[in-house]
């Protein structure tokens, strides 16, 4: 009888330590990479699409990540520059609602103070979470205010070597290329001091590769320069480079499996936008180096926003692909989800949570306003990109050019090069997304382009050009 009762504690004891154990809030890495493209690495981003990997470039840490996890094949940064897409992925609405449409803006109208981060609501779900923040941060104000416990302060390009100078295209060589690996450091010290005090984690990790200047390790890119190139847009400097961040990536993948961190933690994989379309000799917009894609960074055809999007995890199904398009600013709902709540006030953020296509149980994301919206409401020389917006509502994309009101849709399922403009095939497929998005447009008074306007350094309140 004593041995039946003490077998019966042991084991109530037992099942209470695994009940206590599988509630353990989830620990998160979010390692956001700059400007890297879709096929930008020698990850397959599309099962159908061959090209939507690079024949050049190696980075078998990320295939590690991608073989552990699921891809997916459309995956969007919210804008198609830096500073709007990381205040996106913050704040959870988009550019456009946020009327942060383009780096170097005046950003007065925006309250950075707001109860919507991803870690003020980490904290509200469990205090302990610690949460952390090093490398390229691109917002107007300290990340304590947002919400970070540790961070390396408000940087920007400058202290990612960045000079904005024809220098920039040049290969240069540092043991510490783009800061990638004292990143690394700091954040796995970051790591350590959370597993000695046993608490869960948000920890983002803002690379500023592959932003130019280019700066790699000496030994790799001589590797780079022995490697027969595949494109035209092969470069080997931009190539080791690739491969210097790929190790960066897989710093923190071996030390979240040294320290047992790897069972209970999701790790997100990103970039805030696609490639520069003009790497490397700045002439390359028929094949540009985001080839399949159309174009790249600084418009919203594909190249620009389409991006490496791969999440691994508990639960999740190792090397498996989700076709559904997903957004930056789907990031914060869908952390929230997965560490155990869901956002009350969905019609203060535009992201929904994907939580359930990652878990396999749903192949929809429920969003406030349905679509995902880009908003690029100024020309830019460089690109040679007209002002434009744009949507995307399941496989179908609309663009409009604010100059002339011109419309082009495509089916990006079908065709992610955007060659076919199908909108005169489908007038009210056209129709319909057109006044989705500009209803949008209207119901948050977003930017509205003006010739000459280009919204940099300005006040956008004293200049009154908005949708009302």
């Amino acid at each position: 009888m004593r041995l039946i009762l003490l077998f019966s504690v042991t084991l109530i004891f037992s099942c209470t330590t695994k009940n206590k154990e599988s509630k353990k809030s989830p620990n998160f890495v979010l390692f956001l990479v700059d400007d890297q493209g879709w096929s930008g690495t020698s990850v397959q981003m599309s099962d159908e699409v061959d090209s939507s990997k690079s024949l050049y470039f190696q980075t078998p840490n990320l295939e590690k990540l991608a073989s552990n996890g699921m891809r997916f094949s459309r995956g969007y940064s919210s804008s198609p520059v830096c500073s709007p897409s990381r205040y996106s992925i913050q704040f959870a609405q988009s550019a456009a609602r946020l009327k942060m449409i383009r780096v170097g803006m005046n950003t007065k109208h925006i309250n950075h103070d707001k109860q919507i981060t991803i870690p003020k609501k980490l904290k509200k779900i469990n205090p302990n979470y610690a949460t952390a923040h090093f490398g390229k941060w691109g917002i107007d104000a300290e990340p304590s205010l947002l919400g970070y416990d540790y961070h390396d302060g408000q940087n920007g390009n400058k202290e990612g070597e960045f000079v904005n100078n024809k220098t920039q295209w040049e290969t240069t060589y540092s043991d510490d290329p783009k800061k990638i690996f004292s990143l690394s450091e700091k954040a796995t010290n970051f790591l350590n001091e959370q597993k000695k005090l046993d608490k869960p984690f948000f920890l983002q990790i803002s690379h500023y590769a592959v932003h130019t200047n280019i700066i790699t390790e000496k030994e790799t890119h001589n590797k780079y320069v022995k490697r027969k190139k595949v494109r035209n847009t092969d470069h080997p400097g931009f190539g080791a480079m690739n491969e210097n961040l790929d190790e960066g990536l897989g710093i923190i993948l071996d030390k979240l499996k040294e320290l047992n961190l790897d069972d209970n933690t999701y790790i997100i994989y990103t970039s805030d936008n696609g490639s520069v379309p003009t790497i490397p000799a700045r002439r390359y917009y028929k094949e540009t180096i985001n080839y399949p894609l159309s174009r790249g960074k600084w418009d919203a055809m594909e190249g620009g926003i389409r991006v490496p999007f791969i999440v691994s995890g508990p639960g999740i199904k190792k090397n498996s692909e989700s076709k559904v398009p997903v957004v930056g600013y789907d990031l914060l709902p869908t952390i929230i989800d997965l560490a155990g709540s869901k956002i009350q006030d969905l019609d203060k953020i535009d992201g929904g949570s994907f939580k359930d296509i990652l878990l396999g149980n749903n192949k929809n994301i429920e969003r406030e306003y349905p679509g995902i919206i880009f908003h690029v409401p100024y020309e830019n020389k460089i690109a040679l990109a007209r002002a434009h917006s744009s949507i995307i509502k399941d496989n179908l994309k609309l663009i409009k050019f604010r100059n002339n009101n011109e419309i082009k849709l495509y089916d990006v399922n079908k065709d992610e090069g955007e060659k076919i403009n199908i909108s005169d095939r489908f007038p009210s497929a056209s129709s319909e997304l057109e006044k989705l998005l500009d209803n949008y447009l209207y119901k948050y008074r977003s930017l509205r382009w003006q010739e000459d306007i280009n919204w940099k350094n300005v006040d956008v309140n004293e200049l009154n050009s908005f949708y009302e």
